[in-house]
This record gives structure tokens, sequence and C-alpha cells, in this order.
């Protein structure tokens, strides 16, 4: 479990470093946009290790049998949140974090399934991480406009491309650990 915390801890701290310490960071230009990356890197790493390798010994509580369902509606919500569209589509132009908030609706998803203290730790350090990255942008930046609306033709386009994405990323999960499809 101590690989899982520090995976989530590096990944906060790697995205908060810009706005925590921007002193330190200016001064390093590209380099540190370099060392960032490699930093979230790791911290993904640590993450994945951490969590195949975190012992389940409890379930803290019951999902009913169609929790998939849902969490991957949400998932499907979350990808098309993460896309173009809120930028490019007019569904979601007025909304100022999107690509956070859909973040946030994944990992709440995934912890909704995964009833396990690992899994708690691990999307609910992301969950939390994600609602504080809101909070500290919305200090720093103060207030915001949305840009020009886009189409709803631009919103269809981005929707179908997140339905692909997700059987995708769907496969890949299958691949590498339970399907989120079903058996």
């Amino acid at each position: 479990m101590t690989l899982l915390v520090l995976g989530v801890l590096l990944w906060a701290v790697a995205h908060f470093f810009k706005r925590a310490v921007p002193g330190v960071r200016e001064p390093m230009g590209d380099k540190g946009k370099g060392m960032v990356a490699l930093a979230l890197l790791v911290s993904v790493v640590l993450m994945v290790v951490g969590y195949r390798a975190a012992e389940v010994t409890d379930v803290l509580w019951s999902t009913p049998s169609f929790a998939k369902h849902i969490n991957n509606l949400v998932v499907l919500i979350a990808i098309f949140m993460m896309s173009p569209a809120p930028r490019k589509g007019r569904l979601l132009n007025g909304v100022r974090h999107p690509m956070l908030i859909g973040f946030s609706l994944w990992a709440a998803a995934h912890i909704w399934v995964n009833p396990d203290m690992p899994s708690l730790v691990l999307f609910g350090g992301l969950l939390a991480w994600a609602i504080l990255e809101i909070v500290v942008i919305n200090r720093a930046e103060g207030p915001w406009k949305p840009t020009e609306n886009g189409t709803i033709a631009k919103d269809g386009m981005f929707f179908v491309a997140s339905v692909i994405l997700m059987g995708v990323i769907g496969f890949i999960h299958g691949l590498v650990g339970p399907s989120p499809f079903g058996a």
C-alpha cells in the first residue's frame, strides 16, 4: 500500500508544483516541464504497481448488480468531458473545468464499483486531488468567461469519438484487469 500512497502523493505534488512554488518552477523553463512529466510518469507506475500489489482484505460496502452499468455510463460522460468537446462544442461550453470534473466523475465512479481499501486510496486520492486542483486554479485565476459557443455537430463528433475511445480503453482494461463490460 505504501507504493500506492506514494504514487498518489507524487501525482498531486507534481500537479501542484507550478502553483505551489512558482519561484522555483518558472526559472526551470521547458526543463521543468520535462521534470514534471517524468514525475507524473513515475507516479503512474507507482500507482499501478502499488494498486496491483495491495492486499484486499475487506469489502467496505456493497454495490448493486447494476453498478457496473452506471459506472460505464459515468465513465463515458467523463471521457466526453475530457475530450475537446467543451472548447469546440456547445453542450459543455459554459463549464470551467471540464477535464478535472470529468476526471472527478471517473474517480467517483471507480470508487463506487471497487469497494475495497486500495481502490479507496487510489481513486479517493485522485478525486481529492482533482477537487483541490479546481479550488487552487479558481483562487489563482479569479473570474472566468466561457469561450465562444461551438456547434452541436462538434459535440456529436466528440461523443462518437468518446464511445470509440471507451471501447478501446475497456478492451485494454480487460487485458490488464477486470473487464468493465462484463465477463
